[in-house]
């Protein structure tokens, strides 16, 4: 029997990230661990005109503690800015020439159109449209304290680590300025589904199969 996988709910997440998801019928979020900035967790990498941009949602700070000493579960999104109009704006203008944009255009921007008090509510949020987008018929549940013994799970959160050492190969797939700046590996999983529209559920299937071993 396989071992329960143990995930961290990020920004939309990165490709490789939804390859670990696609082997599991079920999965755990870490809710309780310690908020780590500059990762996938408020951040997620799209392929824009300029190359590689990255798109971060601004935490709320809690006046005498370092962000990195709040528990994930209680991060606050800092709504002061109009953050979501900016990332679906930077989403329109990388991506609106796509082959299928336009058909998930409506879904992704109802994320944007809603406030969220908490990080983790936006991720999950993301994740359950993300869900049916690629009909992964997948359940979840949130951890409520730290599991700090991952011997009875398979412990993918360091996927959520967006400066980690990155050596899963990743088929290539047409991406709107490859012409410019080449193929660029593993960034959010909407450059999946914007340049693959339905093909997305097979290109991860076929990767989750064959990359077993990497991940």
């Amino acid at each position: 029997m396989s071992k329960a996988a143990i995930f961290v709910p990020c920004y939309f997440g990165s490709i490789d990230q939804w390859i670990a998801i696609f082997k599991y019928d079920e999965i755990l979020f870490e809710a309780a661990e310690h908020y780590q900035k500059q990762s996938f967790r408020n951040r997620q990498e799209i392929y824009s005109s300029n190359a590689k941009l990255k798109l971060s949602i601004p935490i709320k700070h809690v006046p005498g503690r370092k962000n990195t000493h709040q528990v994930l579960r209680d991060v606050k999104i800092e709504n002061e800015f109009n953050w979501q109009k900016e990332h679906f704006k930077s989403l329109q203008i990388a991506y609106q020439t796509t082959p299928f944009f336009e058909f998930f255009e409506d879904e992704i921007q109802s994320l944007y159109q809603s406030k969220y008090t908490y990080l983790i509510d936006f991720n999950l949020a993301c994740f359950h449209v993300l869900r049916d987008l690629i009909d992964l018929p997948i359940s979840y549940e949130t951890t409520n304290s730290y599991i700090a013994d991952s011997n009875h799970y398979k412990d993918y959160r360091y996927l959520a680590n967006a400066k980690r050492a990155y050596d899963c190969p990743l088929d290539q797939y047409n991406q709107v300025f490859m012409e410019k700046h080449g193929f660029i590996k593993n960034l959010s999983i909407l450059d999946l589904i914007f340049n693959l529209g339905n093909e997305t559920t097979a290109y991860l299937n076929r990767h989750a199969k064959k990359q077993f071993e990497h991940l």
